[in-house]
């Protein structure tokens, strides 16, 4: 193959700027993203398993429908569709006046997708817990969500650490489809220090290392977090 290395190219101006600011959008997207995805999906996770038909259909709706559809056409529908079907005025400031709209609607957009799949965790955490200590408490004179708020949430996060450790670094990986509707995060980034340098290797080997790096500190610091709420018998270490 003939190819010309040249890795300095990561180093020189404006190509190193390029890497760093993407990286940090990536950054930014991501933690916002998850912020969302958490809060939001905490509560339709707790809405699958309460005793309230309704609440528990809409919810189940909700993960059925986020879950199910390729995060890429979520992103092309709130980006390009959604302001269509808006009220003129309110869709002419989507489009036109709201803050970073790329931005915004790739946290959105990522948020939701993420937090049907929370969801789902934080639903079969609340079930893996059995309906005696649910029962117990009610016995006890709680009322249903004092019961949540103090039997069943404490322990079902603590269970689900390991599956949302895996959502959390699923959440870094799937912002780069956010460069598809023009957010310069690290991939958009990198794909165009290559269309500048003709240096495709280099330049997506960087936003490979750059994503191992994030991951990486990612795995370590829930890794931290594991071992300090486990509750033993219900949470493995993992291999010693």
């Amino acid at each position: 193959m003939n190819y010309n290395w040249d890795w300095g190219v990561l180093f020189r101006e404006p190509y190193l700027e390029w890497l760093v600011s993407g990286f940090l959008w990536t950054i930014s997207v991501s933690i916002a993203a998850w912020i969302l995805a958490f809060s939001l999906g905490s509560i339709v996770g707790i809405a699958r398993t309460v005793e309230n038909r309704w609440a528990s259909g809409i919810a189940t709706c909700y993960v059925e429908i986020f879950r199910n559809i390729p995060l890429l056409v979520q992103m092309f529908l709130w980006y390009f569709v959604f302001p269509e079907l808006l009220p003129d005025d309110a869709g002419m400031w989507v489009k036109r006046e709201l803050p970073m709209p790329e931005f915004t609607t790739a946290v959105v957009c990522l948020g939701l997708y993420t937090a049907s799949r929370v969801a789902e965790q934080v639903r079969a955490g609340i079930q893996a817990i059995g309906q005696g200590q649910r029962n117990a408490g009610l016995a006890m004179g709680l009322t249903p969500a004092q019961v949540y708020r103090y039997v069943l949430l404490p322990v079902a996060y603590r269970i689900i650490v390991p599956p949302l450790t895996s959502e959390f670094l699923t959440i870094f990986k799937n912002s780069s489809v956010a460069l598809t509707i023009g957010v310069l995060e690290t991939t958009a980034q990198a794909r165009q220090i290559e269309e500048y340098t003709f240096q495709g290797f280099e330049a997506f080997t960087a936003a490979t290392l750059l994503y191992i790096v994030v991951t990486s500190i990612v795995m370590l610091l829930m890794k931290l977090v594991e071992g300090r709420v486990r509750i033993p018998g219900m949470i493995s270490l993992g291999a010693k």
